[in-house]
């Protein structure tokens, strides 16, 4: 599987953490399938090249202003980086094509992000194939393709049409149609616009997911998009050692003390690398935790609370909880964590690679989406493939021991994993040889190397 096919990829993410992640895994997927991988990145939010040290890296100047990058617009700092990094990705690109005929393994194509919308009209002048990778669920790009309709008859929400049904996309609720905070009105459907004229003129789209989990749809996107799909998830499941490619450092403390845990007694709380809480609604949930009488694992990532002395402040029965039963950490190795056979339900923020290593584990899911194409993975992981319950009620401690013990104790939480761990073998046995993604990867290769 390593012998090299002479042939060279350049993979480009977007700068955020569930973008990375994602294009990495493909990295190392293609990496074992014999390519020569280059990332090229951005200095924001760099990649750590010493987790990957088979790759090459090359960076780009974004010229991105610190105090630009706000976290809190994020439809705003997409935007500013398909601006920002035009003329270098292309001076870049530019480069690295006229030094191939020096080089012994030509590059064979692109793999850009697909929020990225200038890669394709640069890759055509260069004459280079560029293909895209969607990090979100194929669910929420076909949502995207009937966008205008959705914004002329919801937008703007209004909070008494909230639990209305979609009737364009049931189940949906109008709750679940992707959202996001942004300095600029309308940005974000102008983004949407893009990605969708993007795809559409790319030679391919590669996802991280697999037929048996959104078949229907990704059924209707190959006839609205008319390019080739490559649904080729769970990609972590591709690659048998773990390397990190986390921005942030990992506390591998959390698996000893799971080691000490219960069978399936733990809720993991993990709400992304963007999220972020009042000290009132991070309150309420460590007293929720506390509430809940239930073993946790609790990641606070730094940024995510407003104030970082939230827990000297905090009352002192969620201070008394932590004595063993509960144990919080700034960042925790996830892909380990929800495999480990202590951890019974995992509450998250629905981002698309969370819900996909969930998944693939067996791991029933509290559901609490916070902003883009979160609502509608949760709406589907809630009522679709029934694997979990969505957060109704809002962050009150009642309502967060309640919902725990319907996932860790009560008969209800049984049903659920059983449905969970049906799914968990569907994902396990699409990527075994004959299996939906691994022939969807087999096709990849052969699209890479084909003539154009």
């Amino acid at each position: 599987m390593n012998q090299r096919n002479n042939h060279r990829l350049i993979l480009f993410p977007l700068p955020f953490q569930g973008h990375i992640n994602p294009m990495l895994l493909l990295g190392r997927i293609l990496y074992a399938r014999g390519f020569s991988i280059t990332i090229l990145h951005t200095n924001f939010n760099a990649p750590d090249p010493s987790s990957h040290p088979h790759f090459a890296f090359r960076s780009i100047a974004d010229g991105l202003d610190q105090s630009k990058a706000s976290k809190s617009d994020i439809p705003g700092l997409i935007s500013l980086l398909n601006t920002l990094c035009v003329s270098p990705f292309e001076e870049c690109l530019r480069e690295m094509m006229s030094l191939q005929s020096g080089e012994a393994v030509p590059v064979a194509c692109l793999i850009s992000d697909s929020l990225f919308s200038f890669t394709c009209g640069v890759a055509e002048r260069l004459k280079v194939r560029a293909l895209m990778l969607r990090t979100g669920c194929a669910t929420c790009l076909y949502l995207y393709t009937i966008c205008p309709v959705l914004k002329e008859k919801y937008f703007p929400i209004h909070g008494s049409r909230l639990q209305e049904t979609v009737k364009e996309f049931p189940p949906l609720l109008v709750r679940d149609i992707p959202a996001m905070d942004s300095q600029e009105p309308g940005l974000l459907f102008r983004l949407v616009d893009d990605l969708i004229k993007t795809i559409k003129s790319s030679p391919g789209v590669i996802f991280n997911t697999f037929e048996e989990l959104e078949q229907p749809v990704i059924a209707s996107l190959r006839e609205v998009l008319s390019v080739p799909l490559f649904p080729i998830g769970p990609s972590h499941k591709f690659c048998v050692t773990s390397s990190s490619s986390s921005l942030l450092a990992e506390d591998r403390s959390c698996i000893s003390w799971l080691d000490e845990q219960p069978p399936k007694s733990v809720i993991y709380v993990s709400f992304g690398s963007v999220a972020a809480m009042s000290e009132a609604e991070i309150l309420e949930i460590a007293l929720g935790l506390a509430c809940s009488e239930q073993p946790f694992l609790w990641v606070v990532r730094p940024g995510s609370v407003c104030d970082p002395e939230w827990l000297e402040k905090s009352p002192s029965r969620f201070l008394e909880a932590l004595e063993g039963r509960g144990k919080i950490v700034k960042w925790a190795p996830q892909k380990e964590v929800l495999a480990h056979p202590a951890v019974g339900a995992f509450w998250t923020h629905n981002g698309w690679n969370s819900t996909v290593e969930s998944i693939s584990e067996g791991v029933p899911m509290l559901c609490m989406p916070c902003f883009a194409d979160q609502g509608v993975n949760a709406r589907y992981v809630s009522d679709v493939w029934r694997i979990g319950v969505n957060l109704n009620g809002g962050l009150e401690r009642e309502n967060i021991a309640r919902a725990i013990k319907r996932l860790l104790v009560e008969r209800e939480g049984e049903e659920i994993r059983e449905r969970a761990l049906v799914l968990k073998e569907k994902a396990s046995a699409c990527v075994r040889q004959g299996g939906s993604s691994y022939q969807a990867l087999d096709a990849l290769v052969s699209h890479i190397l084909s003539s154009e």
